[in-house]
């Protein structure tokens, strides 16, 4: 029987393997702990002058995470670009349908393969490890896969636990980094995407995270969700929940929706992908 640790042994060196054997790599860096995790999982296989990193810079990314995107990658000393994107500007993305992560992926590895040539790396490679392949829909990894875009993750077998626990091993900072999706993810599928509407969800979470640790409330997961006409609802910690919905004067940070709930199931990566499930089908946009 293969032991836990054995087994993440063996799936690294496969993941050492197949980087090695790439010569050379652009890797689609979010900040997140998956694309981290590969960003040094590369250097530590090719050496930073056959590694670079790239972030995409759009309405969709919060401000912090491409503050840190930028420190980490300083700190490994790889070349990091920062392209700009223009999922915007595809009718697909800004409709908001079921299928948006779809026009996003494709968006990004249409502006990265560019910039692969540029800097003469031989392939660009996503942070999508063996998890994100069996979790249901998942229309971005179909794009980027018809693209070419390589997974060195997924390849190895290595999932999102696994990814965790090896970055701990070696010392990232990244190893226990709450999730964090792009701001789209927090409006509902229907509604459609604008600069404007991501800046609102953006402001409200950083006001309410502040709010929250100004009233001594330590919080790791949190979203507002933008429902459009039946305002924000808000997710947090499980643990938290009772703590924050009798608080209305917490709840008053949250502002320009016209009402604000706090859900009473608690933080839940993907939720809105329950919508999907219940619908049937892709809803229809709304302002």
């Amino acid at each position: 029987m293969v032991t836990p640790d054995a087994e993440l042994t063996d799936r690294l060196a496969a993941l050492d393997e197949h980087l090695r054997s790439l010569g050379s790599v652009l890797v689609a860096f979010s900040g997140g702990a998956d694309s981290a995790f590969l960003l040094v999982a590369a250097v530590r296989a090719l050496g930073p002058a056959y590694v670079a990193a790239a972030t995409a810079m759009s309405a969709s990314l919060p401000a912090t995470e491409a503050d840190a995107a930028r420190a980490f990658a300083a700190s490994l000393g790889v070349v990091h670009d920062l392209p700009s994107t223009g999922e915007m500007s595809r009718p697909g993305y800004r409709a908001n349908a079921g299928d948006r992560c779809y026009f996003c992926k494709a968006e990004l590895l249409d502006v990265l393969l560019p910039v692969a040539s540029r800097l003469g790396l031989r392939a660009v490679a996503t942070g999508t490890n063996a998890d994100d392949a069996v979790a249901g829909f998942r229309p971005g990894i179909r794009a980027a896969a018809e693209r070419g875009a390589v997974t060195p993750l997924r390849d190895a077998g290595l999932t999102k636990v696994q990814v965790r626990a090896a970055s701990r091993t070696w010392g990232l900072p990244t190893w226990d980094k709450p999730a964090a999706a792009c701001l789209s993810s927090r409006v509902a599928y229907g509604i459609e995407i604008s600069p404007a509407r991501l800046a609102r969800v953006e402001a409200a979470e950083v006001a309410l995270r502040d709010a929250l640790l100004r009233s001594g409330i330590a919080v790791r997961d949190l979203r507002v969700r933008d429902l459009g006409r039946d305002g924000a609802r808000v997710e947090i910690d499980r643990s938290l929940v009772g703590a924050l919905a009798a608080r209305p004067d917490l709840l008053a940070v949250v502002r320009g929706f016209p009402s604000v709930t706090v859900d009473p199931r608690g933080f839940r990566s993907g939720s809105m992908n329950e919508q999907l499930a219940i619908g049937g089908g892709p809803p229809t946009v709304v302002a």
